[in-house]
């Protein structure tokens, strides 16, 4: 079994950054992709943005220039730089991991999200 730990959600105003963490642990061989997404009241869960163990990058539109994914394979963490936020980024945000675990096998894993709060 995988677990997926996050941190780092809280409350910010309009304009301000935060910083969450996520970090996998448990049984697991190799972790593909990693990653972030979300979701609003009363909306369906989004990309945020998502990282492979290659470097290959994939962000939603509503984020790109704002939001920065970065990963440490050794730690086996993934981090989501968050600037300029709005009050629309308001969300429960969920870490992702797809990995290869015990006998090879590859699954999809959720965390069990942070609240991000952006309010004056």
């Amino acid at each position: 079994q995988v677990q997926l730990a996050e941190s780092g959600g809280g409350l910010v105003q309009p304009g301000g950054s935060l910083r969450l963490s996520c970090t996998a642990s448990g049984r697991l061989f190799s972790i593909i992709t990693m990653g972030w997404y979300r979701q609003a009241p009363g909306k369906e869960r989004e990309l945020v943005a998502t990282i492979t163990n290659g470097g290959t990058l994939t962000s939603g539109d509503s984020v790109k220039g704002r939001f920065t994914i970065s990963r440490d394979n050794e730690k086996r963490t993934v981090y989501l730089q968050m600037d300029s936020l709005k009050p629309e980024d308001t969300a429960v945000y969920y870490c992702y991991a797809d990995v290869i675990g015990s006998w090879a096998r590859r699954s999809e894993y959720w965390g069990q999200g942070t609240q991000v709060t952006v309010s004056s």
